[in-house]
Formats: structure tokens, sequence, C-alpha cells
């Protein structure tokens, strides 16, 4: 499973706004569900975003987060992309504010699956020009392309 199969470009917001820790993991658990999804998941989504939170920052560093969270009776994992208007602290252990973010949510049953999406999530935010590429993208579409031409890239190494 690669990280490009969980966004979709409807997931991927170049805009995104948000004035605390909690109204962006509001944003975020509105983006991971999907038109025709159970009403209900958005609110449970929310709920496994914060339970994480609650266990410790998933602020890396660097003005990144990676929120996540494991969903009973979800079928499928889910990935959306925030690139934040303005940064906003978020408890990352450097105390830098985060600005971009990828919200990602996985089946309760799939933990090794959570945990090699989470290491690519990582390998990929470590790279610092990949970082800056995405805060200079202009819309949507521009991050999506960047998403989409980084795990290219990286699969075909």
């Amino acid at each position: 499973m690669h990280l490009i199969d969980l966004l979709a470009p409807s997931r991927v917001h170049a805009d995104a706004r948000a004035t605390s820790k909690k109204r962006l993991l509001e944003l975020a658990a509105a983006a991971l569900v999907q038109p025709g999804d159970n009403p209900e998941l958005e609110r449970r989504i929310y709920d496994s975003l914060c339970l994480r939170e609650r266990l410790g920052s998933t602020g890396l560093g660097h003005g990144v987060a990676i929120p996540h969270g494991r969903i009973a009776g979800l079928t499928t994992p889910a990935g959306a992309f925030l690139k934040l208007t303005d940064a906003l602290p978020f408890d990352a252990s450097d105390g830098q504010p985060v600005d971009l973010v990828f919200a990602l949510v996985v089946p309760e049953h799939l933990t090794q699956q959570h945990l090699m999406l989470l290491s690519q999530l990582a390998q990929m935010f470590s790279d610092a020009d990949f970082c800056s590429q995405l805060r200079h993208a202009g819309n949507d579409s521009e991050l999506y392309s960047a998403l989409s031409d980084w795990q290219i890239a990286h699969l075909a190494a």
C-alpha cells in the first residue's frame, strides 16, 4: 500500500484555515470523509485523532504534523493533506508551529500497514526540499501533483 493510494484530489487542500489544534483536527476529520460515507464517520475520525493526540503530539517538527488514528469498522485507509495558511502551535518536539498536515486513518485491524504508512510519511517529510516545494504550491492541484510525484519517484527508486 502506498501513500498516493490514500489520497484523492478532493482530500488535498492548499489554503486550509484553522485557529487551534482542535479546529485543525476537525478540519482533518472532515477532509477524510467522502460523500456517501456514514454520517457518524466524521465524528469517529475526529475522536480517534484526538485520542491519539492525547497520547502525545503527532507533530514531527519542522512545521509538519501527521495526526492519525485507527477506526473500527473502516474498510480502507484514507489520507488527507492540508497546507495551512497560517501555522499554528501543535506541541511538536521542536516547538515549531505546524503548517503541513497529513492526516491518516486506517482500519483498526491493519496495524502493520498503519506503521508502514507512518514510516513512508516520516521519510517524505524528512526531505526539506520537498517540504519547501509543498509550502510554495499555489493550489490544491499543485499540491496533489507534488505529493504524487514524490511517491512515483520513490516507488521507482
